[in-house]
């Protein structure tokens, strides 16, 4: 299947990937035609691109239907979660929690990162979507880094939870389109501290997760907050899953802001190895994460147009490109394939 944006999307395409909405809903199942109609719908609803069937790239697999449910079941609930952390009923947060867990669990037994990052949903629901999101990026890390299982657990929960604070936030600031004023950024900074307050009260929540989400925006040169902690004082769980936080929240819209293109996005994260990010943390996510999804259309140095049909693993900006099509034409033609990791003479420049 390809990745298309959804102004390329065309009428009887047909969905190679379920849609889901903010709150875990199947929207639109993978196999349905797609029509105007759908199409329409889906781009008011926020989604900018979709997968789509295609036979010239039939082997190109990123529905992971297993993971996608039980993403949905750990969605929904989320907010039985901040629900029970309210309220401190440890019984019914350790019930709600094992949803998060079952993810974890089978990501570590069974996961695909390349079938696991790019679910397509609409996003009228931000929040929810970006602390799971974050919670998969975390496991595959905190895997890739080498801990245990029973960490491994531990750093998705922290994961899921690193922006509870936020509930202490008004609304009106989490929204603002406009620049923040500097009291407003000032609350913005102390939902770290909100949220460790919050986890403090329930003794279902190790302190391991507490200092998570407590020190997911220090950094190790000293320049993150709320503390300014440096290097040393902040837990290797909560500079993993600081990696996670920053490169999930750049490659999605936001209200005040568009998202970065992959390459930059990826990019922010290599420039700050060693000064905002810790270094080996760094190097487990070159290693884990690749830049450009697979079925994506890219246009290389060139001027050739392709499709992503496999990743390189170390090397996240030279996968293996499959052409079907003359780019001057747009005329199919026999399909062939250029790996970038072979032809270093050849990069990619855009996405088409």
């Amino acid at each position: 299947m390809r990745l298309e944006f959804i102004n390329k999307v065309k009428e009887k395409d047909v969905l190679g990937k379920s849609i889901l909405t903010s709150e875990g809903q199947v929207l639109l199942r993978a196999g349905v035609e797609l029509n105007n109609n759908y199409i329409d719908k889906l781009e008011e609803l926020g989604v900018f691109y979709l997968y789509v069937e295609d036979e010239r790239l039939e082997d190109v697999d990123v529905e992971d239907e297993k993971l996608t449910k039980l993403k949905q079941f750990t969605i929904r609930s989320m907010s039985n979660i901040l629900a029970n952390l309210h309220d401190c009923n440890g019984r019914k947060l350790k019930e709600s929690l094992s949803n998060v867990e079952d993810m974890i669990s089978y990501i570590i037994e069974l996961g695909d990162v390349n079938k696991s990052l790019y679910d397509i949903q609409t996003y009228d629901n931000y929040t929810f979507i970006h602390s799971i999101d974050v919670c998969i990026m975390a496991s595959f890390l905190g895997i890739s880094a080498g801990y245990n299982q029973w960490d491994l657990k531990e750093i998705g929960v922290g994961a899921a939870l690193h922006d509870v604070g936020k509930i202490k936030i008004p609304m009106t600031i989490l929204n603002k389109k406009d620049k923040l004023t500097d009291k407003e950024f000032y609350e913005i900074k102390k939902h770290p501290i909100y949220g460790s307050q919050i986890l403090k009260k329930n003794f279902a929540i190790s302190n391991n997760i507490i200092k998570m989400v407590e020190q997911h925006h220090e950094r190790v040169d000293g320049r993150g907050y709320p503390y300014g902690l440096n290097n040393k004082q902040i837990t290797g769980a909560a500079k993993l899953v600081c990696i996670c936080d920053v490169y999930d929240a750049v490659s999605n819209d936001r209200c005040y802001r568009k998202k970065f293109n992959p390459s930059d996005a990826y990019e922010l994260i290599l420039s700050g190895s060693g000064s905002s990010f810790d270094q080996s943390l760094v190097s487990y996510f070159k290693n884990t994460f690749a830049i450009y999804p697979l079925g994506c259309c890219v246009k290389l140095s060139n001027e050739v147009e392709g499709y992503v049909i496999k990743q390189n693993r170390g090397f996240p900006d030279r996968p293996v490109i499959r052409v079907l099509y003359d780019t001057k034409t747009k005329e199919s033609i026999p399909a062939f394939e250029i790996d970038l990791l072979k032809n270093t003479n050849i990069i990619i420049t855009t996405i088409v």
